[in-house]
């Protein structure tokens, strides 16, 4: 019993934000995820530069080469918003089947919307 009581009074202190691991920023997963491949600005990289993705049409960058799978789904019409970014982000081969962007995904919610947030910021429109 006195176990049970010890744990009972020790766990809001667990449970205390100054214990709590915080969640990365859209700028740390950005940089850990993202910035190895693309730039805010408008160089490109291995993927092209983010500069302006709010409101473009994909596979639009004229310098730069595109997958012949995102240049068809451009065909169709695709254009970076936020729901197509959430959705591209979460998982990029299910929005663009043959893609040759090699990220796997974003699949916790709170990290992603961190994420989208920060290009928004930053690569805006």
């Amino acid at each position: 019993m006195r176990f049970l009581a010890s744990a009972a009074l020790c766990l809001p202190l667990l449970a205390s934000p100054a214990l709590a691991q915080t969640a990365p920023s859209g700028e740390q997963l950005f940089r850990s995820q993202c910035g190895a491949c693309h730039a805010l600005d408008t160089r490109n990289r291995v993927g092209p530069g983010l500069a302006g993705v709010f409101g473009r049409k994909a596979a639009s960058v004229e310098s730069f080469r595109y997958s012949n799978a995102m240049r068809a789904k451009a065909a169709e019409g695709l254009t970076w918003d936020e729901a197509t970014l959430h959705a591209y982000l979460t998982a990029p081969r299910q929005v663009v089947p043959g893609t040759t962007m090699s990220y796997a995904g974003q699949k916790d919610e709170g990290r992603l919307d961190a994420l989208v947030g920060y290009l928004k910021e930053n690569a805006g429109s």
